[in-house]
């Protein structure tokens, strides 16, 4: 093998031929910074490292990044005393992959707190999409695997604690640092806010929440092909809708809309929820709903008023 791995040493970094390492223990750790079990892992790791080491074992380690970006990349690293395969060496990383079957997690990042009432109105709905992706995961032949990772925006310890109480998926602990680093990388703007991150590390997508709502669990995994392929259903089916509709929640009839006949993202009147496609919009009062919103108005009922 020629391939080559790098070890930093404050702020130089030195190659290292794999040959080098024949003879040794090696351990490859495949890890990412974004991801808290490995964060938290990784200190342990450190700890049990050093202690070999300094007693006279001949190990090392090989970290093998699935970090989003190289500045992620290389903060991580310099907390390990150990060696890496270069980021950008997609070629070694993808080889190890495979001849490891190390699949990576399918990972939504979800911002969000206690106070905020978008985000607290969104969980039960995430909660439930989340059982049934996991449901469906289940029997896969190919080792797929989806989690949530709560990054709480809350202002206290008990509001954290409650509002978490409510999830059944992983958190940042209270107050940890890595809240702010995430929430500036990911350039988060507003909450709540479901970032979705691929197996790779890479990111998939900033709009979760959008996608969940649209299209529930069958959003998954989340990909531009996946949505592309949803998308076209919706059009399909957005064929045989009423070119327009009385909503019990408005007063004016409402029309079929969708992105290339004055649609576009918006925030459904009814559920509160974002949109995009397809939508029944009053123009005149700026309302739009979801299709799916449309609760039928009793006319019977009105004319007996």
């Amino acid at each position: 093998m020629r391939h080559r791995v790098s070890c930093e040493h404050g702020k130089f970094t030195t190659k290292v031929e794999v040959s080098e390492l024949e003879g040794k223990v090696v351990g490859l750790y495949f890890s990412a910074n974004w991801y808290p079990p490995c964060r938290n892992f990784t200190q342990i790791l450190i700890d049990a490292y050093e202690h070999l080491n300094s007693n006279g074992y001949n190990f090392e380690v090989v970290f093998v990044s699935s970090d989003e970006d190289l500045n992620a990349f290389n903060n991580y690293r310099a907390l390990m005393p150990w060696l890496s395969i270069p980021f950008s060496d997609l070629e070694t990383k993808k080889a190890l992959d495979r001849k490891f079957n190390v699949e990576g997690k399918t990972v939504g990042l979800f911002f969000s707190a206690q106070w905020c009432r978008p985000g607290v109105k969104f969980t039960p709905k995430l909660v439930s999409i989340y059982h049934k992706i996991k449901q469906m995961l289940t029997p896969n032949a190919n080792d797929e695997d989806f989690e949530i990772v709560f990054v709480s925006s809350d202002c206290d310890q008990p509001g954290f604690d409650s509002y978490f109480n409510t999830m059944p998926w992983l958190a940042l602990p209270f107050g940890d640092p890595t809240i702010k680093s995430l929430t500036k990388h990911f350039d988060v703007q507003g909450i709540p806010c479901l970032i979705i991150l691929g197996p790779d590390g890479k990111t998939i997508t900033k709009h979760g929440r959008s996608l969940i709502n649209l299209y529930q669990e069958n959003a998954y995994p989340f990909t531009e092909a996946k949505v592309d392929l949803l998308e076209k259903q919706m059009d399909e089916e957005a064929k045989n809708l009423p070119r327009s509709e009385y909503h019990a929640g408005h007063k004016h009839e409402l029309t079929l809309v969708c992105q290339e006949t004055g649609g576009g993202p918006f925030i459904c009147c009814d559920c509160d929820e974002q949109g995009s496609g397809w939508a029944y919009q009053c123009l005149d009062c700026g309302y739009e709903v979801h299709p799916k919103c449309i609760r039928a108005v009793d006319f019977g009922s009105m004319l007996e008023k």
